[in-house]
């Protein structure tokens, strides 16, 4: 391993050792805490540092400062199984709920800016994704599908360096270079080792790493004294291949990171009370390992006559978590009062990644937010040179049922608190 990926783990795992993040299918649903006290929203709305990790173009209105905050994060998850259970079907579970272990995380993130001039800025940005989280213990799914202690792990941490370019009429735009670090493990799957290409790297092989690279650009456009336009768009992160896993995971273990596009609008409605309105897609189908359906590969690997097929797990075709594309509506206002105060709420609403036919598979990634309901304010001291941030997220219970056998139906369900604190430092 290289110095620089030596340097890139240490720093990453130092300051991020939480898997889970408040999401729309897995990726965060908002970057910085001022944007999460508006569901997300802000990508024409500069503010924070770490509003660039949709917009790279926002940090050239926002001068020098550092963000610093941490989210207490407590996701609920868990599975139902409907119906008499089969024992010749691989697909059976045994009747009832079953809930996922670990319910609290804690989630740092951190960026800075530097105005070098007139029209120059700098950026440096720490952030993740996550939500591909589940453990469900060995007691709960004795006599089903699984094989012991069972579950997913993915973590995915970001280290972006960013720069933009301010123009003489507020235009701007930015570029930002994502290097990106993935983290993932996977247990108790062994009862799917016929269904692999690669039986021994299919489960229970502890964590594997992964490094990739891709871009961020964004622009702001004023489009009159009252309303700003902005939009950002960030690259496919091309990642290594997860090689203790390439038994699972499509195309021998290639786990990228989807693309996704933001494009929004700011309304400055009065002096106080500024409005923001944001939609976001992302393009989970066109990851493999997260696109690729279950039927029909699950039949043709299962009645395969080679010890390798494409449509098995692992495969060139492999079986996948089946998820569609994403799109969310984010709705964010803020008000600012006297003494220093802004007060935030927000709402957002995606059309959740799962379809009813994919539920089996993604017992282990049951990714089926669609709300968020937020909010937060900020508090400015010391002259207005720091700021005390906060914001809470509240996300209601979604769930969604499928057949998995002639016998048996399926309901995942999740639900979703955060609360978050940050201090900034102007400089």
């Amino acid at each position: 391993m290289s110095f620089l990926r030596q340097l890139l783990v240490t720093s990453l795992l130092a300051l991020f050792i939480s898997p889970a993040f408040a999401t729309n299918g897995y990726l965060a649903h908002g970057y910085g805490i001022k944007s999460r006290g508006m569901a997300g929203a802000g990508v024409a709305l500069p503010q924070e540092t770490l509003g660039a990790a949709i917009n790279p173009a926002s940090i050239a209105f926002i001068g020098n400062r550092v963000d610093i905050s941490a989210a207490l994060f407590s996701p609920r998850r868990s599975y139902t199984a409907t119906g008499p259970q089969s024992e010749t079907n691989p697909s059976s579970l045994v009747p009832g709920q079953v809930d996922s272990g670990r319910e609290y995380f804690v989630i740092p993130e951190m960026g800075a800016s530097w105005q070098l001039d007139n029209h120059k800025s700098l950026g440096l940005l720490l952030y993740g994704n996550g939500g591909m989280n589940t453990s469900y213990a060995a007691t709960d799914t004795a006599g089903g599908s699984f094989s012991g202690a069972t579950g997913v792990d993915l973590s995915q941490l970001f280290l972006s360096p960013t720069f933009a370019y301010r123009f003489d009429n507020d235009a701007s735009i930015g570029l930002s270079a994502i290097l990106a670090y993935q983290r993932f493990a996977a247990r108790g799957l062994s009862n799917f080792a016929g269904l692999s290409n690669s039986p021994q790297n299919l489960t229970n092989n502890g964590h594997d790493n992964s490094f990739g690279a891709g871009i961020n650009l964004g622009f702001i456009l004023p489009v009159s004294e009252q309303f700003t336009l902005g939009g950002g768009y960030r690259s496919r992160v091309y990642m290594s291949e997860l090689d203790n896993y390439q038994g699972l995971f499509a195309q021998q273990g290639d786990m990228d990171i989807p693309s996704s596009a933001t494009i929004g609008l700011a309304w400055r409605a009065t002096g106080n009370l500024t409005v923001a309105l944001d939609v976001q897609k992302t393009w989970y189908s066109s990851i493999d390992a997260v696109g690729n359906k279950m039927m029909p590969s699950f039949t043709s690997c299962a009645t395969r006559s080679t010890l390798s097929d494409p449509s098995c797990l692992g495969g060139n075709n492999g079986i996948g978590f089946g998820w569609k594309d994403m799109t969310t509506l984010k709705l964010g206002m803020q008000y600012e009062t006297t003494n220093d105060w802004t007060w935030r709420a927000g709402y957002s609403h995606g059309n959740q990644p799962i379809p009813e036919s994919e539920v089996f598979f993604n017992i282990l990634a049951p990714g089926v937010m669609e709300q968020h309901f937020t909010t937060g304010f900020t508090k400015k001291f010391d002259n207005g040179r720091q700021e005390i941030n906060f914001a809470a997220m509240y996300a209601p219970a979604k769930s969604i049922s499928g057949p998995i056998s002639s016998t048996q139906t399926v309901e995942l369900e999740m639900k979703q608190y955060q609360l978050e604190l940050g201090w900034s430092l102007l400089f």
